[in-house]
């Protein structure tokens, strides 16, 4: 017998592994579809409250911070799934690194450190949608730690890409 929560957890993975390989259609396609907008809560990690947003405004804006970095390895771990019906709930541990190489961090950021990472754990509600898969509608960042240099996310936001 097949064990939906392994089916959510993998939900989640690809969340993901879809701003790492920068695979935006397959980012976009574990979300809910529209209307429906969807609840993104990282205030932990700036201090703005959470917002409910259009799913393609998210993957839009996130798309030049992480396309401005060089790389990025987003690692989930230790799942835990609890399934009500057509609702379920997934918390993951995470870290997040994130890099960006350039010859004047040191003048643009104040730091030669080419790195970023934070740690800490996500909570998402997802929804078990007419396809029968398992998409999410609510993400909640938990930040428990921080190291490196920070600043390279502006800069990487900003940044002019070939």
């Amino acid at each position: 017998m097949h064990d939906p929560r392994i089916d959510v957890a993998e939900t989640v993975y690809r969340f993901a592994y879809g701003i790492d390989q920068r695979d935006w259609a397959g980012y976009r396609s574990i979300f809910v579809e529209p209307p429906t907008t969807i609840d993104f809560d990282y205030s932990s990690y700036h201090g703005r409250p959470a917002a409910a947003m259009d799913v393609d405004a998210w993957v839009g804006a996130v798309t030049p911070l992480f396309s401005g970095l060089d790389a990025t390895q987003h690692t989930m771990s230790n799942p835990v799934v609890e399934i009500d019906g057509a609702v379920a709930r997934c918390r993951v541990y995470m870290q997040a690194a994130h890099f960006l190489w350039a010859d004047d961090l040191v003048e643009r950021t104040g730091d030669a450190v080419p790195e970023f990472t934070i740690g800490g754990f996500y909570d998402d509600r997802l929804v078990r949608c007419a396809d029968d898969r398992w998409r999410i509608d609510a993400v909640r960042l938990t930040v428990w730690w921080r190291r490196g240099n920070e600043r390279i996310m502006e800069l990487a936001r900003t940044r002019d890409r070939p």
